[in-house]
């Protein structure tokens, strides 16, 4: 900050000192078991000899015998048996059956046509509500259609993950499911906030990653015969509105001799508001890499805030990007002293952005607080 002294004489103006120093700023000042070790067991295995037994005599006639009739017996039924003639024939089926029961058949492919119907019945709902994102007026009526079309993208997101899915949408299904659950998220983001530094909604949409790979999704699938309408809301451009270098935004009663001078070479646009008490005597705009001039300050006391950012909004007095606002920390005075010969007035300089050698320090202040 440069202070200045100046003293008129007869209609003619000179220097009465001046204070050294170079303006300045901060953008912002005041802102972490005993088995074996491969697994196998030991096995015992223990044998019996057996001795024949004695056959008794006068018997052996009738056990031989008996043993012929056991195999007289025994012959109708090695047909039957597993190992007769018959056994090959039997087998044959019991394979069958086992393979069978091994490769069951594939599961059909969806219906193509009542995943259409699935598709349709989706995204019905959330057509609607995003044809009321397009027509709903900034503020709380837009903030209300966003998050009711939120609710739509996520619920058709839930359905289209549930539905039958023929093979050949798989993949196109799955990616539009994902880019709804993405839009829901996006549609809940622009909400604006209806305070400084907002920036529109449909600003907001239009940079958005989520309605572009919806498109996507839909093109494959709508290629593939599976229709996706979808309007997706409006967006607009950033917008990048300014003032003239010096233009007033607001010009209380100004008729002193005190002037103010102000340099702004921060990244952004400036608006240097000077507040007595509670009232706001004037605000300046300065585009960045320029200075401007106010004459004619009244004698007193002031405060000085600042604030920098993109698109100036007229009617909120604000920028609605990259904004900052800030107060320098000491107050700016202005006096008017007639002496002898002539009038003494004040001259100050103060430059926005931090400057080595500066006197002026910063604080940031709460939006809400910020003069308007």
């Amino acid at each position: 900050m440069r202070y200045t002294s100046a003293r008129a004489t007869n209609g003619r103006t000179a220097g009465t000192g001046s204070g050294s120093g170079s303006g300045t700023n901060a953008d912002a000042s005041t802102d972490t078991d005993a088995a074996r070790p491969d697994g196998r067991r030991r096995t015992a295995t223990t044998t019996h000899a057996l001795r024949p037994a004695r056959r008794p005599r006068g018997k052996g006639r009738f056990a031989a015998l008996g043993t012929a009739a056991a195999l007289a017996l025994s012959l109708p039924l090695a047909a039957c048996s597993p190992g007769g003639e018959g056994s090959d024939a039997a087998d044959e089926p019991s394979s069958s059956a086992a393979a069978s029961a091994s490769s069951p058949s594939p599961t059909p492919s969806a219906d193509p046509a009542a995943y259409r119907r699935a598709l349709s019945s989706a995204l019905g709902p959330l057509n609607g509500a995003l044809r009321a994102v397009d027509g709903a007026h900034d503020g709380g009526p837009l903030n209300k259609a966003l998050d009711a079309a939120a609710a739509k993208a996520d619920t058709a997101a839930g359905s289209l993950q549930a539905a039958a899915t023929p093979d050949d949408a798989l993949s196109g299904n799955g990616q539009l499911a994902l880019a709804l659950r993405a839009l829901a998220q996006d549609l809940r983001s622009a909400r604006g906030s209806g305070g400084r530094c907002a920036t529109s909604p449909r600003v907001a949409l239009g940079t958005a990653h989520s309605p572009q790979s919806i498109k996507e999704a839909g093109r494959a699938l709508t290629a593939l015969g599976y229709d996706v309408t979808l309007r997706l809301p409006r967006t607009e451009r950033a917008k990048h509105r300014r003032l003239a270098n010096g233009a007033f935004v607001h010009d209380g009663s100004r008729g002193g001799l005190g002037r103010l001078t102000v340099k702004n070479g921060t990244a952004g646009d400036a608006v240097v508001t000077l507040t007595r008490g509670s009232r706001t005597a004037f605000s300046v705009y300065v585009r960045k890499g320029s200075q401007a001039t106010v004459r004619s300050v009244n004698s007193g006391s002031y405060r000085v805030y600042f604030t920098t950012g993109e698109d100036w909004n007229d009617a909120k007095s604000s920028f609605t990007r990259a904004c900052s606002f800030e107060k320098f920390d000491d107050s700016a005075t202005f006096r008017t002293v007639r002496v002898a010969g002539g009038t003494q007035y004040t001259v100050l300089t103060f430059t926005l952005n931090k400057v080595i050698g500066g006197n002026a320090s910063t604080s940031t202040v709460p939006p809400g607080e910020f003069p308007s």
